[in-house]
């Protein structure tokens, strides 16, 4: 079984940045297909980003384009989330998800491995 740890998270101005990681442990003899997923208050999770096993980045939900940048170092069994100019409408608890299973990996019940989550709080 796989765990992740994300950090990074923190209070930042409008335009600010933040870095988040997220490290994984525990099984990590394959490298799976990841994403960061954020959840608003009283709204759904919504997918912010992915990159496929390959390392290869995928998709990048409009709002956060041009914006975040998602990347791993497999050295490290990290992946992180740079975030430049955030807005207030970011803010919200950011997870990383790893080893999607069968369905459609937008969506937050396809992922298997969850973290904790990390709490990115953007002022006006």
């Amino acid at each position: 079984q796989e765990q992740l740890v994300e950090s990074g998270g923190g209070l930042v101005q409008a335009g600010g940045s933040l870095r988040l990681s997220c490290t994984a442990s525990g099984r990590t003899d394959r490298q799976y297909a990841m994403a960061w997923f954020r959840q608003a208050p009283g709204k759904e999770y919504d997918i912010v980003a992915h990159i496929d096993k390959d390392n290869i980045v995928t998709y990048y939900t409009d709002s956060v384009k041009g914006r975040f940048t998602i990347s791993r170092d497999s050295a490290k069994n990290t992946l992180y989330l740079q975030m430049n100019n955030l807005r207030p409408e970011d803010t919200a608890f950011y997870h990383c998800v790893a080893d999607p299973r069968d369905g459609s990996w937008l969506e937050a019940r396809t992922w298997y491995t969850w973290g904790q989550g990390t709490q990115v709080t953007v002022s006006s």
